[in-house]
C-alpha cells in the first residue's frame, strides 16, 4: 500500500478497529487509512455539513486561538494570508481581520476559489484539515509552493503518540480523520520541503519556508 504523503511502499499494518484498518509508512511515520476504506467526496460533506462551528462561538475561538494568538506575533500588519480548509463558519479570517491582518478564505467544500491557489501568501493557516486529507503528497507542495520566502505555514492537528495510545484514541473514530502524523512525519515533511518546524503545542506547529 503507497503511502499518501511519501508514495513510499514501505509501509505495514499498524492497528485495525470495528471500522476500518490503519497502515504506518515506515520512511515518513505517517499512519493511514487505505484507500479503498476512505470516504466518499458526497459521504465526506455530509459529515461537514454536521459541524457547527461558528465566529459567533466563543469556545471555538478559543480553541483557535491556540493557532492566531502564535501566529499574529510573527506578522506584520500588511502580511496577506490564506486560510485552506476553512469550513463551512470561517473563522481565522474573521480573528485576523480585527486584528488589522488581511486573509482570504478556501476550502473545496464551501468556498472552492481554485483562483485563490495561484496567489502568493505570507501566511496559510490549516486547522483541522490534515488529518482529513487523502493525498497530502499533492495538498503539501501545492500550499509550500503559494508560500512566500519566509513564510509560515501554520497547522493544527493532534499528533499520535505511540501504538498504545493510538488504539484508545478517540480522534480516529471520526470517519473523515484519514492521515495521522507524528512528530517524526513534520520533521519528514521538513526536510522533505527544506522548511523549518517549530511546535507550539500538542496539537499545533508552524512549517516555516526558508
Amino acid at each position: 500500500m503507497t503511502c499518501p504523503l511519501c508514495l513510499n511502499h514501505q509501509t505495514l499494518h499498524f492497528h485495525t478497529d470495528k471500522q476500518r484498518d490503519y497502515l504506518q509508512c515506515q520512511v515518513c511515520d505517517l499512519v493511514f487509512v487505505p484507500k479503498q476504506q476512505l470516504l466518499t467526496a458526497e459521504e465526506e460533506k455530509s459529515q461537514y455539513d454536521l459541524h457547527q462551528n461558528s465566529p459567533a462561538d466563543t469556545g471555538y475561538r478559543q480553541f483557535l486561538s491556540r493557532l492566531v494568538e502564535p501566529l499574529k506575533e510573527r506578522l506584520s500588519a500588511t502580511a496577506q494570508g490564506l486560510d485552506f480548509g476553512c469550513g463551512p463558519g470561517p473563522t481565522i479570517s474573521i480573528m485576523m481581520s480585527e486584528a488589522g491582518i488581511s486573509m482570504v478564505n478556501y476550502d473545496p467544500f464551501y468556498a472552492n476559489h481554485p483562483e485563490l491557489l495561484k496567489r502568493n501568501y505570507d501566511f496559510i493557516t490549516s486547522t483541522e484539515v490534515f488529518e482529513h486529507l487523502h493525498q497530502p503528497s499533492e495538498v503539501l507542495p501545492l500550499l509550500i509552493n503559494i508560500l512566500k520566502p519566509g513564510g509560515t505555514l501554520g497547522i493544527m492537528t493532534k499528533r499520535w503518540i505511540d501504538k498504545d495510545a493510538f488504539s484508545r484514541w478517540h480522534y480516529k473514530n471520526d470517519p473523515t480523520h484519514v492521515c495521522f502524523y507524528s512528530d517524526r512525519t513534520f520533521e519528514w515533511i521538513a526536510a522533505e520541503w527544506q522548511l523549518a518546524v517549530e511546535i507550539i503545542s500538542a496539537d499545533t506547529l508552524f512549517l516555516i519556508k526558508r
